[in-house]
């Protein structure tokens, strides 16, 4: 019994010791790092917007503040049902603040993982305390995807800070009196809702499922504040719900996904994600049980493998009084990616989600642990990533040879030698600086130099640039091509014609036409009269390839679009 008790207080010192020097390191540490990765991820505002899902919503939102209509959203003059309203609202919004540009598009995107960001430490805090909340906010700012999403924009950033700040709400609102938490946890479900459907709430559901099954708190789901938050969500997507059904529902005569009589408010509520889970609605997919598994390897890099430690970890302490007993976190998470694990339709992004809680179940575990051998593999392991990573930056250099190289060397040098000045002690938390600031050098080497090189193959925003500079306030048309690059960026009138159409067009006045080079000899078979071309290679810059990236065999997947002037 008296030895027992000396290993127990063994421990428990042991566990102070280590907690108190985490949170030493996190004092000095913690707003330098937490500061460098948000402007490391904020380098991703100025980087051209890639084609094609972040040109066609930047477009949507364009036509948006263009026209001031927020109830209708159009592609290219056609009805577009896919997406709901909300991201395109904060887009156009934006706009007509600082103007239709790749900031003005990217920039309330950033402010919504920033919300992540906050609310993620919230959370953390509210449940583990100030150690643990840092640690998760350090991981939440260079988890490898969110930086990358930061970048190529789509409705992620928006989901992200919005299910996280919903789920922080509610856990505050089933401790407090009814009010403000229960209403901002509304709202936040409400507009994450109206960027990606219903299928969210299961996620924003599923952890205090989980949590209150596991602790037998079965009056909790029957609470009345829970039927009153359904209530205000169900409330606050009134403006969708109005928005769709005017638009669709209102005009069964209109052709949507080639065919009438589509109803927007069924494919909000039904098709538009739970179709695609059980593949049954007009975009299907096909799905890869271990496709998030692997996927995560690299999306949350470099954290990836203490995740997987770290979920272990949690559920084999599951019943360890001596910690919180919270499984909201694990619950969300982990409820969400077997669904999205058994969906046949999949992406990357789509996890980035999880991501807040990822942060929080992995800074639990690094704040936790304490025996020896474990600390030494996570160090041997993390070492082993960050290698590796440079190791890969260094092969893309050789390979790719992007412009700028004495710049780049200058930055990786920079960056790899704070690293090691900043961090020399081959401890737990060094260990973990060490990590957060080898990927901020690969991010900023992505963000600052490789992305911006990539983009000059992305020919619709060149071609857009180039007609702004030389073909001012000309009308513009795309024929037998599309590019929503192109139609974003283009300052004059992009026009859709038809082939009649444009043969009425330049028979008034000379028409601006970006095309495949190939469509050139069509042209003038047609009886136009062609202006010399200026080319521009084309790549699909979201989707690389090593053929690509290798300088000596980028030809082969280069094709060549023009942009020239034509009349009758």
């Amino acid at each position: 019994m008296v030895y027992a008790l000396r290993v127990y207080l063994r421990h428990q010192n042991t566990c102070m010791e280590q907690k108190a020097y985490w949170n030493k390191w996190l004092d000095k540490w913690f707003y330098v790092l937490v500061l460098v990765g948000i402007a490391i991820n904020a380098t991703g505002l100025f980087i051209t917007i890639l084609d094609s899902d972040g040109t066609l919503y930047a477009s949507i939102a364009k036509t948006i503040a263009q026209t001031g209509d927020f109830v209708n959203l159009k592609v290219q003059g056609k009805d577009w049902l896919d997406k709901p309203h909300f991201p395109f609202w904060m887009a156009a919004i934006s706009y007509k603040i600082f103007g239709i540009n790749t900031f003005a598009y990217k920039f309330p995107a950033l402010l919504f993982w920033a919300m992540g960001l906050v609310y993620t430490y919230r959370l953390a805090l509210s449940i583990y305390g100030k150690g643990v909340a840092r640690i998760a906010a350090l991981i939440y700012v260079t988890a490898a995807h969110l930086v990358i999403s930061n970048n190529d924009v789509r409705a992620e950033p928006y989901l992200t800070g919005l299910i996280i700040g919903s789920i922080y709400h509610y856990y505050k609102a089933t401790s407090s009196k009814i009010g403000f938490h229960l209403l901002v946890g509304s709202l936040w479900a409400a507009c994450a809702i109206m960027t990606k459907g219903p299928f969210v709430l299961i996620t924003i559901a599923a952890g205090f499922v989980v949590d209150w099954a596991i602790k037998g708190e079965w009056r909790q789901f029957f609470h009345y504040r829970w039927l009153l938050a359904i209530v205000l969500v169900a409330i606050f997507i009134i403006p969708e719900l109005y928005c769709l059904y005017a638009q669709f529902d209102l005009h069964p005569e209109k052709t949507v996904f080639d065919r009438t009589g589509v109803s927007g408010i069924r494919f909000f509520f039904w098709d538009s994600q739970f179709g695609r889970f059980f593949n049954t609605g007009p975009i299907k997919g096909s799905g890869d049980p271990f496709f998030y598994f692997h996927t995560l390897l690299w999306a949350f890099l470099p954290w990836s493998l203490l995740l997987y430690t770290a979920i272990f970890w949690k559920i084999r302490n599951a019943g360890n009084r001596t910690m919180p007993r919270e499984f909201i976190t694990l619950g969300a998470a982990g409820a969400t990616f077997i669904v999205f694990s058994l969906s046949k339709f999949q992406l990357p992004h789509y996890s980035n989600i999880l991501f807040p809680f990822f942060a929080i179940l992995t800074a639990q575990y690094l704040y936790e642990i304490r025996k020896e051998k474990a600390m030494n593999i996570i160090k041997w392991v993390q070492h082993t990533i960050c290698v590796l990573v440079l190791l890969i930056i260094i092969a893309l250099i050789i390979f790719y040879q992007p412009p700028h190289l004495t710049g780049i060397i200058i930055w990786l040098v920079v960056v790899m030698l704070f690293t090691l000045l900043l961090f020399r002690k081959n401890n737990i938390s060094n260990v973990i600086g060490r990590s957060f600031l080898a990927v901020v050098g690969v991010y900023g080497f992505l963000n600052i130099f490789f992305y911006p090189a990539i983009m000059e193959y992305q020919s619709g925003s060149k071609a857009a640039f180039y007609s702004n500079a030389h073909f001012t306030g000309k009308p513009a048309t795309m024929f037998h091509n599309n590019s929503y690059s192109y139609t974003f960026y283009s300052t004059a009138p992009v026009y859709f014609w038809s082939d009649e159409e444009l043969q009425q067009q330049a028979a008034k006045h000379p028409v601006i036409v970006y095309t495949a080079a190939g469509n050139i000899d069509t042209l003038v078979k047609q009886g136009y009269h062609v202006s010399p071309v200026t080319t521009f290679p084309e790549f699909h810059a979201s989707q690389l390839t090593g053929t690509f990236i290798n300088h000596a065999t980028r030809s082969r997947e280069l094709k060549d679009f023009v942009v020239t002037e034509i009349s009758r």
